[in-house]
């Protein structure tokens, strides 16, 4: 199960999640958002990817942000066409296709946007184009039949890493974690983060 953990900003937080066994880092670009990223991040250690997350930006604005931050790969939670997706992943980046569902998953989109992106994420449709911190019904990813893999996100905690670990999905690829693991916008307990990892690995 790969770990993903989105909104870092502050360097000190960096560091420390740094010295855990995640494999992704997500970065905000989305103006709206608490945890937007305006200033210089440290790179990590330990072959910890970046992803840039980015709601409905131009290919010159997210290729401009790929360079400044070094960027591994890319996350799209807007309404993204299928021809921007195809570009990023051409550029060799690791592209990630989000969408927004409650109790049903969009099977036609999702077949649409499968060829032009390396995973989906899951999230939780809400007010926010991300980060509403709830739950939708995971029980829906039982009708996923795509060979795409996903991340799974919207609310996750630290109560939830035995349900998670108890999904029987082939496809389910890693999971995607903010909000539930904060003191507070942008700054992650890394206590917490650890234990989560160490419930999933058990």
């Amino acid at each position: 199960m790969k770990i993903k953990v989105c909104g870092m900003r502050e360097a000190d937080n960096i560091m420390q999640l740094n010295l855990l066994a995640i494999d992704y880092m997500g970065l905000i670009f989305h103006e709206p958002s608490p945890r937007f990223v305006q200033q210089a991040v440290p790179v990590c250690s330990g072959g910890i990817q970046r992803i840039g997350v980015f709601v409905n930006k131009s290919l010159p604005y997210i290729t401009s942000k790929v360079q400044q931050y070094q960027l591994d790969g890319v996350q799209l939670h807007g309404q993204e066409s299928t021809s921007l997706c195809g570009e990023l992943k051409q550029m060799g980046l690791i592209t990630i296709k989000v969408f927004s569902v409650l109790d049903e998953l969009p099977i036609s989109k999702l077949e649409e946007y499968e060829r032009y992106c390396d995973f989906f994420l899951f999230d939780t449709k809400g007010k926010a184009a991300g980060g509403n911190g709830v739950q939708f019904a995971w029980q829906i990813l039982e009708s996923y039949h795509l060979d795409r893999p996903f991340f799974l996100s919207g609310g996750i905690g630290l109560k939830d890493a035995k349900s998670i670990r108890a999904l029987d999905i082939n496809q389910l690829y890693g999971v995607d974690i903010n909000s539930g693991f904060e003191n507070k916008p942008a700054i992650k307990n890394i206590k917490m983060i650890s234990e989560f990892i160490k419930i999933l690995q058990e």
